[in-house]
């Protein structure tokens, strides 16, 4: 029930209930743009299936086409990973999280998967209504980890370990996201 409350699905009426919204599907529209709304963890999971695919194209071409200015951004990012976590610093460790997503897709030179990258990013912090990112969580360091073997494999230039050390990240990130779910439902 929270994390529907959370997520604006369930609304209490004093004196008659508490009443679920409908399944009219994921994405509301509104005079501000859309707004992702996971109507069940199916959905969830789905985005992370679209990232994975998005983000192993991505790492794939960046390591046969970065720049040198790009592979700085991305390892640059990467650093202020550490940093953040090593310092307990939660809003830096997600700054450049975001940080290193983007600049590997960017670095794809590919527009296209630059966007959806970016986007299927946004939708995910927007399914984390329930405060998921508001903490590290037991993959923080494997995180860090993580990118740093993307980062390697894109710096050098191998393509394929470097859609394979996306994979794995993202993979992981899924497993901590579903146990965190899990946790919070089940106790």
């Amino acid at each position: 029930m929270k994390i529907l409350s959370a997520l604006g699905r369930v609304r209490a009426h004093k004196g008659r209930g508490l009443f679920v919204a409908d399944d009219d599907g994921m994405l509301i529209t509104s005079r501000w743009g859309g707004f992702f709304r996971p109507v069940d963890l199916d959905h969830v999971l789905m985005l992370f299936e679209f990232r994975r695919v998005q983000e192993m194209a991505a790492a794939r071409l960046s390591a046969t086409r970065a720049t040198p200015a790009e592979l700085r951004t991305i390892e640059v990012a990467m650093q202020q990973c550490r940093h953040g976590y090593v310092n307990g610093e939660v809003d830096v460790f997600n700054q450049a999280d975001d940080e290193f997503h983007a600049a590997v897709a960017v670095a794809s030179h590919n527009t296209f998967l630059g966007s959806a990258v970016r986007d299927a990013r946004r939708l995910q912090r927007q399914s984390s209504a329930i405060g998921i990112h508001d903490t590290f969580g037991e993959g923080t360091a494997a995180a860090v980890q993580e990118h740093e073997a993307i980062y390697r494999a894109i710096r050098d230039g191998r393509p394929e370990e470097a859609a394979q050390a996306t994979a794995i990240h993202l993979d992981r990130t899924l497993e901590d996201y579903r146990r965190e779910i899990q946790r919070r439902l089940f106790g």
